[in-house]
């Protein structure tokens, strides 16, 4: 912690969080990312945090670092091991980096690239390119390393909801949006975006994410809080589980050898999926939309979700759904 600071927290933290809480993502040592926004009066607040424990979230007075964003974030994640990208809904994609002993925030870009909200981003595996997507109807790829927008598309006719970038392919990534269309894009061809047709007619999917361990198959959630698993070579076999009562707002594999996924709901609950798409957990202990989820990379079978109620709650499986983690396996 850095010196100076009444709270104990680093001198650039702000003083106080916001209370509707967004995005979290774990990095590989388990330091967890936070976001957070709230109206004030006309216009939109927001800040990111850093935790080295979870478990004192969303204590501001315990987190690393933490800083107040120009708006509301609308959506962060990791870059490589001290960069933090940041949607902000301004419409501008903002990169921040730790430094000084990860205890302060500095920020290395803001580009305003979309003309509206950036709802969603994901960063590809090498850590140098990301997508991002907005209300503005576009996708932006990034060249992060360069700190420079690279192409911009606008294949989606309504607001990109969701974008996911394909784990260990550089040009191959996910987009969802209001115009009731799921897009799977590879960057190196002419015409880049392809409609995968699996969703009910004139129903919004609201999140799609890869499966960790196979470029071929992602999970999708809609705004009727159906949940799919979807074959890009089969799309049509895809079957709805109607995990949800309203609109599917995340998702997120866990990484096991035969992976788990939780998904979040504006109905307030959180539900936990199996190999086979059957309920193995449901809680309903949120008392607002639940708005983030990641697993813990120290416990497969622990997982984080956060929600508009501020809360921050550390799900674990019970004893008789934990599956072998890969090691395990492997022995």
């Amino acid at each position: 912690m850095s010196s100076g600071s009444p709270w104990g927290s680093p001198m650039r933290a702000p003083a106080c969080m916001e209370t509707q809480l967004g995005a979290v993502r774990y990095r590989r040592d388990n330091t967890m990312l936070l976001s957070a926004s709230s109206l004030n009066s006309r216009t939109w607040g927001g800040s990111i945090w850093v935790f080295k424990d979870p478990t004192e979230a969303p204590n501001e007075s315990m987190c690393t670092a933490g800083v107040q964003t120009e708006t509301g974030v609308a959506d962060v994640a990791w870059v490589l091991d001290r960069g933090i990208l940041v949607a902000s809904d301004s419409g501008a994609v903002e990169l921040w980096e730790l430094l000084d002993n990860e205890s302060l925030l500095v920020n290395k870009f803001t580009k305003y690239e979309h003309d509206d909200v950036v709802t969603t981003l994901s960063v590809f595996t090498g850590g140098t390119l990301a997508v991002s997507g907005s209300k503005d109807f576009s996708v932006q790829i990034w060249d992060l390393s360069q700190k420079t927008p690279l192409k911009s598309y606008r294949a989606h006719s309504s607001q990109v909801n969701c974008v996911s970038a394909c784990p260990g392919k550089e040009t191959i990534f996910l987009s969802c949006g209001e115009d009731n269309r799921v897009l799977l894009w590879d960057t190196r061809n002419p015409k880049p975006a392809k409609s995968i047709n699996f969703c009910t007619p004139n129903v919004s999917p609201t999140y799609v994410t890869w499966h960790p361990n196979k470029d071929d198959i992602f999970a999708c959630g809609d705004e009727m809080g159906n949940v799919y698993i979807v074959n890009v070579s089969t799309p049509e076999s895809a079957a709805a589980v109607a995990s949800h009562s309203r609109s599917i707002t995340g998702l997120a594999y866990s990484s096991h050898s035969s992976p788990f996924l939780a998904s979040i709901s504006e109905d307030c609950s959180v539900v936990v999926l199996d190999a086979d798409s059957s309920e193995i957990f449901r809680d309903q202990s949120h008392q607002d939309f639940v708005t983030g989820v990641a697993w813990s990379p120290n416990d497969l079978s622990s997982f984080t979700t956060v929600g508009w109620d501020h809360k921050v709650l550390h799900h674990n499986l019970p004893k008789a759904d934990k599956p072998e983690s890969p090691a395990e396996t492997q022995e």
